[in-house]
């Protein structure tokens, strides 16, 4: 997560230092895109790290976003439709209007007893501009 934010904080520099070129503009902006993609792939792993969880993508559902100091934040809700207490481990994804993966977050909401709801928060990896969404891309029940 330190070298992704690192690699984010050097892109947002190159940008600002070379706003005059449109070269530079378009290399900043795929550094950004590979930091965006390693985000989301560290997620993943940690999705991959979860032993015997099912899909449980049914069972969570992103609210809308809004902004918390300088990130972006979704309530997200999983409730427990099984018959014992069970922990969600999430993957909430945040896109821009146009659906282009902005940032990726893992989030665990622990304890939703049968028949429940129980909420947590998904705050970005990182300042979002413009309009963006949260969407549920994966979620594990164990």
């Amino acid at each position: 997560m330190r070298r992704t934010r690192t690699v984010v904080a050097l892109a947002a520099t190159v940008l600002l230092a070379l706003t005059g070129c449109d070269n530079a503009k378009n290399k900043a902006g795929e550094i950004v895109s590979s930091a965006t993609a390693a985000v989301a792939s560290a997620a993943q792993e940690k999705m991959n790290e979860v032993k015997d969880g099912v899909n449980a993508t049914g069972d969570v559902r992103a609210g809308a976003t809004s902004t918390d100091g300088d990130r972006t934040v979704a309530e997200i809700t999983a409730t427990n439709p099984k018959d014992k207490t069970a922990d969600y481990t999430i993957m909430v994804t945040f896109r821009d209007a146009d659906g282009n993966l902005l940032d990726a977050v893992v989030l665990n909401i622990d304890g939703v007893e049968p028949g429940k709801s129980k909420t947590g928060t998904a705050r970005s990896n990182r300042t979002l501009s413009g309009a963006t969404k949260a969407e549920i891309t994966q979620a594990l029940r164990h």
